[in-house]
């Protein structure tokens, strides 16, 4: 049977999924706004169409007009990728009833996931370990408020029950400022996600973030694709990725590794899913699911030799697909660069005109990315251009060939972080792996005066 699938995205995730599609025999369709008329996966699409202006909520978050294209092209499947609308479940429920199947969980477990509260509570009843905190709505009365942490303990972190890519997010260290951090994370979380709930947990104070990569069919079957360490990040948003994360308690890792595979057993999990960890003295915090591929998937795929957009897209449609641990086999490391559109000592945002640029290549490097010379930044999107990952039978011969990627790749016309990528990976804390999350924006930058 012949398919065909919309790819509801743009960018690098939306060329990588046509690809995956291509080699599959599925034919495409390309979505795209009013500016993004150019971008490469359209070239290659079987068939393409507008869904608006540049605005994100005009166009890529605009559900009908998504759903419109996928009834005037006979798909019959919608891609999401990640970002946008990925982890929504109101457009995954609305893929389905409209005859269109969404390639990723079911939208009751999207919905159950992306609620922070919700989804703590849920993973706790199957042995999955959680930061301590208060799950309960925070009460109105500041009086109950400062006693529930009090109860914690000094220092605690507020997050939005529907946050994501950093925002939504307060430390509080003392009580005179928690009343107000409170209001003002609500007001954000509002802004930004459109909910104010929020919740409150103990604020682990220099741990290592780490992900366990998993994989259902969506009939009760499950395994895991190991771990990743994701601790190198930039106000909660990630920068260098690597694949597996090393130097973890045996113990812990396996007991944790069952739990979460057994969770996306329990609930017939379908596609790809990524469960989120703090890890510190030899433990494991679960803080988030995320019900959909990562942008740091690329290191899995190369130490596991396993196409992840594939398997999802094959699930989906139910194409045969026999998922068994056994045949998981795990080689070498991998580390991955994200190249974004930004000046590497402000991180401010750096669109424009790309007028020359030389993509890194050779034996164990992966390029994914969708520009090209000529290519204009749009100002509107994530800044993110490529990704750039290799692989190799150590870490520290991971680290050498990116930086020798790094030397060969290069963007004219605009600025880029890809200088800040060669300092971090030249410096001494990371190439020993003592870093943390909190190191890029401590340590390092008191070293290197960012």
């Amino acid at each position: 049977m012949a398919f065909k699938i919309l790819i509801a995205n743009r960018g690098e995730i939306a060329l990588r999924a046509l690809r995956a599609c291509r080699e599959l025999g599925i034919k495409t369709v390309g979505v795209y706004s009013e500016i993004d008329k150019n971008l490469k996966h359209l070239k290659f699409a079987d068939e393409t169409v507008c869904i608006g202006p540049a605005s994100p909520a005009d166009s890529y978050l605009n559900i009908p007009a998504i759903l419109s294209a996928a009834e005037l092209t006979e798909v019959d499947a919608i891609y999401p990728g990640y970002g946008f609308l990925a982890e929504n479940y109101e457009f995954a429920d609305q893929c389905n009833k409209s005859g269109f199947k969404f390639i990723g969980p079911s939208s009751e477990t999207i919905q159950t996931m992306g609620d922070k509260i919700t989804a703590k509570n849920y993973v706790e009843k199957y042995n999955i370990p959680i930061v301590p905190g208060f799950s309960d709505d925070i009460p109105d009365e500041e009086s109950k408020v400062k006693d529930v942490v009090k109860k914690i303990g000094y220092p605690v972190i507020l997050k939005a029950t529907s946050g994501g890519g950093g925002r939504g997010m307060r430390v509080v260290k003392e009580e005179e400022n928690l009343i107000s951090l409170i209001e003002i994370t609500k007001k954000e979380a509002l802004n930004s996600f459109g909910n104010e709930r929020i919740y409150i947990e103990k604020y682990i104070e220099n741990p290592r973030h780490i992900e366990i990569q998993i994989i259902g069919d969506g009939k009760g079957n499950a395994i895991h694709l190991g771990t990743r360490d994701c601790s190198l990040q930039r106000r909660h948003q990630k920068i260098i990725e690597e694949a597996p994360a090393i130097n973890l308690d045996t113990q812990s890792l396996n007991k944790t590794l069952e739990a979460c595979v057994n969770l996306c057993k329990e609930i017939k999990y379908e596609g790809a899913g990524t469960l989120e960890f703090l890890y510190e003295d030899n433990e494991f915090y679960f803080i988030e699911m995320n019900t959909r591929i990562q942008v740091e998937h690329p290191v899995t795929e190369m130490i596991t030799g396993f196409d992840i957009v594939k398997a999802q897209i094959k699930i989906a449609l139910g194409i045969n697909y026999d998922l068994q641990q056994s045949k998981i086999n795990f080689k070498g490391h991998a580390v991955e660069c994200r190249i974004n559109a930004e000046d590497p000592e402000t991180f401010q945002p750096c669109p424009g005109l790309i007028t020359k640029m030389h993509t890194a290549g050779g034996f164990g490097i992966r390029y994914d990315s969708h520009i090209y010379s000529g290519y204009n930044v749009s100002p509107h999107y994530d800044s993110l251009l490529a990704k750039i990952i290799t692989q190799a039978n150590s870490r520290r011969s991971a680290i050498k060939r990116m930086l020798s990627a790094l030397d060969e790749f290069f963007v004219e016309g605009i600025k880029t972080n890809q200088s800040l990528h060669q300092k971090i990976l030249n410096d001494d804390t990371y190439i020993n792996n003592m870093h943390t999350i909190n190191y890029l924006e401590n340590g390092f930058n008191k070293k290197n005066e960012i």
